[in-house]
């Protein structure tokens, strides 16, 4: 997620289960491209990117991969949080693009409704991609999406802020909690995070989640409760700001460029504007873990690319040769360092660690990041509103962490 927020990862779109149910069966009985030109040389794509670099980053990786393969591609970018319910539409109508680009955790509620092709019908498969980018592209056993690159979430501190306090960077949810109190001085917070009523704050919260043994199954379990009540004692001990209820990851960061946070939790999108700042000396390190010794789980961002059913054969195969070049080790490449990510083949992160040492640490993370739809599938995106709202409860006193959680459990 980039300098548009992050993974849309993470965040706060409407969701649609009623239209998705209502629209299913329309979809399966068919979905040829009825009222769009059939110019087997023009090919449509559509994605997310209405801002910049990476609208224009895309345009000129699809039209050079659109070129190597004889077609020219038109690329629509529609604004986040119209691309669901405008996938389904056009799916309903048969009209769907030739290549479809989705968030990471929207595959499987699309996949579900029949509209995609799977990758083996055209030879394509996720051999030597991340597990979590494997996971979040199957759907019933089937593959139907391919993710070029990705990001997830660290912790970023003020090298200079921390060193003229005698603090190391913490690694630990204890460590975590006396560096933070320590760091907050006047009008700087020792620690800054995103916690709004949206996907953002469910994906913020995950690290905490999941490394503490939490699962999105159980939402008022004993483990959940314990990392929603780190965060509450962070914002109650003035170490974090109250106005993280309300802060996207971009406001985040901004706090943190302006040195009015000590640490915060973001993710390698950032890295351009930090390195804006004068004077702002930083590094990154992995989120801190409850007890020492645990390795952080964190989530998997990005978005992937898949292959609508177009009911058009040479249509198909010739948007399969797009996808696969936007796949292709050069691409991957080009794009991570263009759009500030991590390629999601395994055999190239080294290589690519190596040549950018301020991504190394997203690198190795990303190595190990987890599908937030590989527990729950096509139901996740309920799930993760209801993981935001608990965070905005408990925040702001509405419920105990716990009381929250359980709240959210039967909504």
């Amino acid at each position: 997620m980039t300098q548009r927020r992050a993974p849309r990862a993470p965040f706060g779109r409407a969701r649609w289960p009623t239209a998705l149910a209502l629209l299913t069966p329309l979809i399966l009985s068919g979905c040829g491209n009825n009222g769009v030109r059939n110019d087997a040389h023009t090919l449509r794509a559509m994605d997310y990117y209405v801002d910049e670099p990476h609208k224009t980053i895309y345009n000129e990786t699809l039209k050079e991969c659109g070129r190597r393969s004889g077609v020219d591609v038109e690329l629509e970018h529609v604004p986040g949080p119209s691309l669901i319910p405008k996938t389904l539409q056009q799916a309903a109508s048969k009209t769907l693009p030739d290549l479809l680009m989705l968030d990471n955790p929207d595959l499987k509620q699309i996949a579900a409704t029949g509209a995609l092709h799977p990758l083996g019908d055209f030879d394509l498969n996720t051999r030597g991609y991340t597990k979590g980018a494997v996971d979040a592209s199957t759907y019933r056993g089937k593959r139907y999406m391919l993710q070029p690159a990705a990001n997830t979430l660290a912790l970023f501190y003020n090298r200079d802020v921390l060193a003229d306090a005698g603090v190391r960077p913490p690694t630990t949810w204890s460590e975590l909690r006396v560096a933070a109190k320590k760091l907050t001085k006047g009008d700087r917070y020792g620690i800054a995070f995103s916690a709004p009523a949206s996907y953002e704050g469910t994906w913020q919260f995950l690290p905490f989640m999941w490394t503490n043994g939490g699962d999105e199954r159980t939402l008022a379990s004993r483990r959940n409760a314990e990392a929603l009540q780190l965060w509450v004692d962070l914002v109650d001990d003035g170490s974090a700001s109250r106005s993280v209820t309300n802060w996207p990851q971009t406001d985040v960061a901004d706090q943190f460029k302006a040195g009015k946070a000590a640490m915060m939790v973001n993710g390698p999108w950032q890295i351009p504007a930090l390195k804006e700042a004068k004077g702002l000396h930083y590094a990154v390190t992995e989120i801190p873990t409850p007890r020492a010794g645990r390795t952080p789980v964190v989530p998997l961002g990005g978005e992937g690319w898949s292959l609508p059913r177009s009911g058009n054969p040479e249509r198909e195969a010739k948007a399969a040769e797009v996808l696969a070049c936007v796949n292709s080790d050069a691409m991957q490449l080009s794009l991570s360092v263009r759009r500030q990510m991590v390629p999601t083949k395994t055999a190239l992160m080294g290589r690519f660690a190596k040549a950018h040492p301020n991504m190394r640490e997203f690198t190795q993370l990303v190595r190990g990041t987890r599908a937030r739809t590989g527990e729950l599938g096509q139901a996740w995106p309920a799930t993760a509103t209801r993981i935001a709202n608990a965070i905005q409860t408990a925040l702001t006193h509405g419920a105990s962490p716990r009381q929250a959680l359980r709240e959210a459990e039967h909504d």
